[in-house]
């Protein structure tokens, strides 16, 4: 166990309070003391509930002297996306729209994890709207990467990446749409997880694309992803979209080991033209994968070109379509590059959507028979590191578009495939910016993607490692 009650995992200190090695008081008043050091470097935080957060933790604290046990996270602080519906408390969804919007429902996952004990420290930064791959935000500022904070978090669930990374919080629920728990995870060096879609509720969940949103954790471990995914999934009446497939034992299957597995490297796409340093660590993480036990292949995938550019296509048509009255009404409270994405998608003929709509399970057809015998497939989250703010912003000067293309390209398939990932810290560069690698599954097995997952930071210590507070 961690001598410093900030730096443990999340299942560490779940532990930790459970047998009242340290109370919740004590865990709530030191994430509270990093997050006064960190947030004026981070901007990480939308709001912080230090007074509320304080007292919350008193009370689990009271309940646990008297053997009331409320569920798995009992007294343990987190902060989530300030996407996700807390009834009665402000949820901006990084917007100015919505900066007073105050909604009178729980989001479902939201809410399972305070059902199971969880302190509210309070909302955590993100791009407009969930709207955004790197973290930039026109009305409240762009958040920073801990590692190094001229570069970029990745986003839209910049907060969420940034804030773990720099141990402000366990985990946090982040969303992903197009990437958007798998950058963060990748630029910021923390572990995300993008669920399979229908594995985790989105009811009271700011929308984005209704076909292509997934809700899912960013921790520091692969068994922190675990734990809260086993809080979190499941099928929810409020969502009729939730799927019926039978749950696993997700803790458990962070036990397992690699033997027997056989683990999928792409002849292409994935592995074309990778920023160096990328493309070593691909290299290193495969290396350790095969030395734990591993069956390492080549896979030959249909052409992802198309995949991304139909989630593009998707995730535009489907993002308009929600934003249409307020884009009509009040475009002027849009930032710049929101606004310009979301009205993209209002040019897209109807009948194409549909066919890319009609086109995904084909697609996804094909994928499984491409995949056939594997158990997940290995690629970098996205071909370079973290970028600076400046050079990725939208006035970022004539290479910043075809940067921002750049970043999502290994993210959009697996969203329009609708399949699982984790994302993991898999190396460094040499000037000490994060690089994580993804694994994608096969629908509704997110388990087998833990066990490889836990079995490779077993072998490595790329999540222990911490960034550094700058001066």
């Amino acid at each position: 166990m961690s001598p410093e009650p900030a730096l443990m995992t999340l299942a560490e200190v779940a532990r930790a309070i459970a047998m009242k090695q340290v109370s919740s008081h004590e865990v709530t008043r030191a994430l509270l003391h990093r997050i006064a050091q960190w947030q004026p470097h981070l901007n990480a935080f939308m709001s912080i509930e230090s007074e509320a957060a304080l007292k919350a933790a008193d009370a689990a604290d009271a309940q646990l002297a008297k053997g009331e046990v409320r569920g798995p996270l009992h007294g343990v602080p987190l902060a989530h996306k300030d996407m996700y519906y807390d009834a009665g408390k402000v949820a901006t969804c990084g917007s100015l729209i919505r900066r007073d919007f105050v909604p009178s429902v729980t989001s479902t996952a939201l809410q399972r994890l305070k059902d199971a004990g969880q302190v509210r420290l309070g909302t955590l930064h993100l791009a407009e709207f969930a709207y955004g791959p790197t973290g930039h935000n026109a009305h409240y500022g762009p958040v920073r990467n801990p590692w190094n904070v001229a570069h970029i978090t990745g986003g839209s669930s910049s907060g969420s990446g940034s804030a773990v990374a720099a141990r402000l919080t366990y985990a946090a629920l982040g969303s992903d749409t197009g990437g958007s728990i798998r950058f963060p995870a990748h630029f910021c060096g923390v572990t995300g997880l993008k669920t399979t879609v229908g594995r985790v509720s989105r009811a009271g969940a700011m929308p984005l694309s209704q076909s292509l949103d997934t809700v899912g954790p960013l921790a520091r471990t692969a068994e922190d992803c675990a734990l809260l995914l086993a809080l979190i999934a499941g099928p929810d009446p409020e969502d009729s979209t939730t799927s019926q497939e039978p749950l696993s034992d997700y803790v458990a299957a962070t036990k397992g080991s690699l033997k027997g597995l056989k683990i999928g490297v792409p002849a292409s796409y994935y592995v074309d033209d990778l920023d160096g340093e990328v493309a070593r660590v691909l290299d290193e993480t495969i290396a350790v994968l095969k030395r734990e036990g591993a069956d390492i292949v080549k896979v030959e995938l249909p052409d992802q070109r198309q995949l991304q550019a139909a989630a593009q296509l998707v995730l535009a048509v489907e993002a308009a379509a929600f934003h249409k009255r307020w884009m009509i009404e009040r475009p002027q409270d849009y930032g710049p590059q929101t606004l310009m994405r979301l009205q993209n998608g209002l040019a897209v003929p109807a009948i194409t959507y549909l066919e890319a709509m009609r086109w995904r399970g084909p697609a996804l057809a094909a994928h499984n028979a491409a995949t056939t015998g594997v158990d997940a497939v290995i690629a970098p989250a996205s071909p370079v590191p973290a970028p600076t703010i400046e050079e990725s912003d939208v006035g970022g000067g004539p290479d910043a578009p075809a940067l921002l293309q750049r970043l999502a390209l290994f993210t959009r398939p697996v969203n329009f495939l609708g399949l699982p990932s984790l994302t993991v810290p898999s190396g460094f560069t040499r000037s000490g910016l994060p690089v994580g690698m993804q694994l994608i599954g096969r629908s509704f097995d997110e388990a087998t993607l833990l066990t490889i997952g836990a079995a490779f930071q077993r072998a490595t210590d790329y999540h222990e490692r911490l960034p550094k507070l700058p001066s």
